[in-house]
């Protein structure tokens, strides 16, 4: 009964880290997202590339020059 407490505990903590890479992943694709409306809603004119949504993954941080954020 003990081993299979251990086993229970250890696979728990793996759905732990998916339910955090699963968060992490829908911050990011958030931030992404909120980037294109505020460029196009606040300077549309702007020359500027969106970053790749695995830099949003890693800083978690809008990507968007600070003069075209709301």
């Amino acid at each position: 009964m003990t081993v299979g407490l251990l086993v229970i505990l250890f696979s728990s903590n793996g759905v732990a880290q998916q339910c955090d890479d699963l968060k992490r992943d829908m911050i990011a694709l958030e931030l992404f997202l909120q980037d294109q409306e505020d460029k196009e809603e606040h300077c549309p004119n702007l020359k500027w590339e969106q970053p790749d949504i695995s830099v949003y993954k890693e800083t978690l941080e809008s990507q968007l020059p600070e003069k075209c954020k709301k």
